[in-house]
């Protein structure tokens, strides 16, 4: 075991107000921090902590090899991303090793689809690692819409845009309140899905929920072919109620 300790730090859906006290307070006290992001941008997660940081931190900014330029059915992009998680997890596990403390920022929850899981599985039994949750995107996103998500005995159902189109048609039909993530290039598929469940004329597409860009629209208004990366669709449940 080393004697430094990772953090898996949730930063919420994108509002810096949203953070947690202790995830505030880690990210003042700690000298090195890492994060995810793709080659050439700055990063979500950087940019929810733009001047909470330390001014003596160090950074190491973890680029993703590949992100949507082959299918995820490609051999290679499963293997390019092992490679890349394994070469990440090293690299912090020498700072830990050298008993520096390091924090990972985190979109939304750690351990809800997050790209740290992949560093956690890999070091969780070399190393001391603390998890720091946080409010979900998806949170944000029915929030944004001003509507519960669910009543009584409703079963909440999260899909990602992902799936094949048979699959989500199925899942959507069955399920009472929903989250569908994952939207951006899949948009098309996930619409055709969700016409086909019957749900169309229900489902919310939110962008950007409680960032500075947010948009709210019905689904059926939406004529883009491609939405943002930070997009979800929501399905509110109609459960019982007093």
């Amino acid at each position: 075991m080393t004697s430094g300790t990772l953090f898996g730090v949730g930063l919420g859906p994108g509002d810096p107000d949203l953070m947690s006290l202790r995830a505030h307070r880690l990210l003042g006290a700690t000298r090195h921090v890492a994060y995810f992001r793709k080659a050439g941008r700055p990063g979500q997660a950087r940019r929810i902590v733009e001047g909470l940081l330390r001014q003596d931190v160090t950074e190491f900014a973890m680029e993703y090899p590949v992100t949507t330029e082959i299918p995820l059915s490609d051999p290679r992009y499963n293997d390019m991303l092992a490679n890349f998680y394994a070469r990440c997890a090293e690299h912090v596990l020498d700072l830990l090793g050298s008993g520096q403390d390091v924090v990972v920022l985190c979109e939304g929850d750690p351990f809800f689809y997050g790209s740290f899981m992949h560093l956690y599985t890999r070091l969780k039994d070399l190393a001391p690692v603390q998890v720091v949750p946080a409010i979900t995107g998806m949170s944000g996103a029915w929030t944004a819409t001003g509507t519960p998500i669910t009543w009584g005995d409703d079963v909440m159902t999260v899909l990602m845009g992902t799936l094949p189109e048979t699959t989500l048609s199925q899942h959507m039909a069955r399920a009472d309140a929903l989250v569908v993530m994952k939207i951006g290039r899949n948009l098309e598929k996930v619409r055709r899905a969700i016409t086909q469940a019957g749900r169309l004329s229900s489902a919310w597409l939110v962008e950007y929920a409680t960032m500075p860009d947010e948009k709210v629209s019905r689904l059926s208004d939406v004529t883009d072919t491609v939405a943002p990366y930070f997009s979800i669709i929501i399905v509110h449940g109609q459960g019982r109620r007093p």
